[in-house]
């Protein structure tokens, strides 16, 4: 390494980083100074709670103990450290290594600064310094043989810093095109939430499983021994969390420390060595794939073509399928209306965020709770699971032209009825709502057991919202417009008028959805009079509320179109603005 070369560049970070901070104004630079300081200061205390804590309260702690007290922290770190990543994907290189490649400087060198730049986090920060002090405070309180910790938990860190690296990389290489840039930060996103709610949900459907293979007096029995059990055989660990320490690679550290309770020194030097061996293969390959991008020699993968004779018979163009019953215009504008929604990154996001949570929640509210449910209120979990699909779309349902921005002048120009306009865009909605709620339905049915007639009537249910809500969302949408900010589903700057109107159809979706309740409803009270089964009886009555909703949705169609063509304008101005 020269060091000539390396304090010219980290004397050029320092003179850019004084020019951003002077753009920025005293006042951020102040901030920004006290928010460091603050969380040096955060450090300082934990690093000393570590040592405390090390020293007077684990001084003769179980190894048991010793394992959750550092996997606790280990835990924590790793949540906040992928808070970081999604939160800091976009950001930038301290030194841009492309603006280096014409000087005569080691690449090297440039990366190992990017490197130890990138990685002065919060999450470093707050969380470094106290496990160091916890290490030095069971060596105090425990022996000079604790000190391993210290290599356990740089190893550590050093392995979790090299391949987030490597990973920021990739997907830098990724986000160089422009048209899939918006669709990883929604993958990390949706990943992150993924993993964050994971958890949670096994634990739900473990005590779940655990519940239903036992009978209720078998359960009863277990939890009155659990009761009257000693404390000493309810704190072991089981056998496949103690597997977990020796394989997976982050949970190295706990093992290390418990082993060191047992005597052993073995495992937390094996650890110590193997976690910094990963951070070097995964510190060799971020630099590796960084050189290569810069260099123009990264890997793109090319998709080859069949030829003409190999293709299926099925028609090339996308735009020229035909839907049954369906007037070609109407049926050409839903097509290009789905291939809109599938190309916005923004919609992929939302509704990959609306999909995962309405699982989670939806998993938990049903796979909480006795199995003992009545067959009469069962159906009232299906029609639940259909309400739950249009909490995610009917922010797009009641904003169909926010979107289309500049597009809008060609649907005004379009020489088609209004009403095949409006048809177009709620059938375009009409795949993804389906897909969300057929697989809540399928949830519901395995969790409580519900029979195919009600998911049957679910079905139908689903279809009758659906023609409700697009026309709600028709309506809205033409007296309503508002501007979408693209790359994102926030609306641009609204007059108060639009912002209430908005608020009030927002608040008013829940009770828009009572006639869903109709069937189940009916269901119920014929059952609980003695006149009809509830099963059938909900079937029938959501045959009869789609037959109705689906004969409106068909009226609706020529009066709302009317209005849309004499609303063109002002919806032409609102979605068309551009507004700073």
């Amino acid at each position: 390494m020269n060091t000539g070369h390396l304090r010219t560049i980290l004397w050029l970070r320092w003179r850019l980083t004084r020019n951003q901070w002077s753009r920025g104004g005293s006042i951020n630079a102040v901030l920004s100074i006290i928010v460091l300081v603050a969380g040096c200061i955060i450090g300082g205390v934990g690093s000393v709670v570590g040592l405390l804590v090390g020293a007077f309260a684990l001084d003769e702690a179980s190894p048991n103990v010793l394992l959750v007290a550092w996997d606790l922290p280990i835990l924590m770190f790793l949540f906040f450290w992928m808070i970081g990543i999604v939160s800091e994907i976009q950001r930038s290189e301290v030194i841009d290594i492309g603006r280096m490649l014409h000087l005569p400087v080691a690449l090297k060198d440039i990366f190992f600064i990017n490197y130890l730049a990138a990685h002065v986090t919060p999450s470093i920060i707050l969380f470094v310094p106290g496990l160091l002090g916890l290490t030095l405070g069971l060596t105090f309180g425990r022996g000079p043989a604790m000190l391993l910790m210290a290599p356990l938990v740089l190893g550590f860190v050093f392995m979790i810093t090299a391949w987030t690296y490597c990973l920021r990389g990739w997907l830098v290489t990724l986000m160089s095109n422009p048209r899939r840039r918006r669709a990883v930060i929604a993958g990390v996103t949706f990943t992150f939430i993924l993993l964050t709610q994971m958890p949670n949900f096994l634990n739900v459907l473990h005590d779940r499983r655990g519940r239903r293979s036992k009978p209720a007096e078998v359960v009863q029995s277990d939890e009155q021994a659990e009761s009257t059990e000693p404390k000493a055989k309810r704190k072991t660990i089981p056998p496949f969390i103690l597997t977990a320490h020796k394989v997976v690679p982050f949970l190295w550290v706990g093992n290390g420390a418990m082993s060191l309770g047992q005597g052993s020194l073995l495992p937390a030097a094996l650890g110590s060595v193997g976690l910094f061996g990963l951070g070097a293969l995964g510190l060799r390959r971020a630099y590796r794939s960084t050189v290569h991008f810069y260099q123009g020699r990264a890997k793109v993968k090319k998709r080859i073509r069949k030829p003409k004779a190999e293709r299926s018979a099925v028609p090339d163009r996308f735009l020229e399928r035909r839907i049954p019953g369906v007037p070609d215009e109407a049926a050409a504008l839903t097509l290009a209306f789905l291939r809109s929604l599938a190309r916005a990154s923004e919609v992929k996001m939302m509704l990959a965020s609306n999909i995962l949570m309405l699982l989670f929640f939806c998993a938990m509210i049903l796979l909480r709770g006795s199995g003992n449910v009545s067959n009469d209120v069962k159906p009232f979990f299906a029609s639940g699971a259909v309400v739950f699909t249009f909490f995610g779309l009917v922010q797009l349902m009641f904003n169909l032209f926010g979107m289309d921005r500049n597009g809008f002048r060609a649907l005004v120009l379009l020489p088609v009825p209004r009403r095949h306009i409006l048809l177009g865009k709620n059938l375009a909605f009409l795949p993804i709502a389906l897909t969300i709620g057929l697989v809540l339905l399928t949830l519901v049915m395995f969790a409580r057991s519900v029979s195919p007639i009600v998911i049957g009537a679910a079905v139908l249910q689903l279809l009758a919202a659906f023609f409700l809500l697009s026309m709600l969302g028709n309506l809205v949408s033409v007296l309503v417009p508002h501007r979408v900010a693209p790359g994102s589903l926030k609306p641009t700057k609204m007059s108060k008028l639009t912002t209430l109107l908005l608020f009030v159809s927002r608040m008013l979706f829940p009770l828009a959805m009572t006639p869903i309740f109709l069937a189940p409803l009916m269901g119920l009270l014929m059952s609980r009079a003695g006149w009809l089964p509830a099963a059938p009886t909900n079937l029938l009555v959501s045959a009869v509320v789609l037959g109705l909703l689906a004969l409106a949705y068909r009226l609706s169609l020529n009066p709302l179109g009317n209005l849309l063509q004499q609303r063109e304008r002002q919806v032409l101005d609102v979605v068309t603005q551009e507004v700073e």
